[in-house]
């Protein structure tokens, strides 16, 4: 079970596609994030990318909460492709967050 809304990965996800113009904003937007949704998110990545398989989503928690070493706004930040590998991740969990995209576009 993720501990992060669908709607603010799709936020994080809108942020990383123009992390040239939204990087401060991303950054802050991470760090008002709990350290569960943090957890969840680095998970997500994680799946996406393939670290980890769909059905591992609890490993995978487990490890980004053992192997956290460096700030995880920084980290996720650092990340190459990371809205690819948050809309994979959210894929391979059977979810999507193109509808909550779409409103966060709008204005909803």
């Amino acid at each position: 079970m993720l501990d992060i809304s669908i709607t603010k990965i799709a936020n994080v996800i809108l942020m990383a596609r123009e992390l040239e113009r939204a990087e401060g904003e991303l950054h802050a937007f991470l760090e008002n994030l709990n350290e569960d949704e943090l957890i969840s998110l680095v998970a997500v990545m994680w799946i996406g990318r393939d670290s980890f398989a769909a059905d591992e989503l609890e490993e995978a928690k487990a490890t980004a909460r053992a192997e956290a070493t460096t700030p995880t706004a920084d980290y996720l930040l650092g990340t190459p492709h990371l809205s690819d590998h948050l809309e994979n991740g959210l894929d391979a969990l059977g979810l999507s967050a193109s509808d909550e995209e779409d409103d966060l576009v709008r204005g909803g």
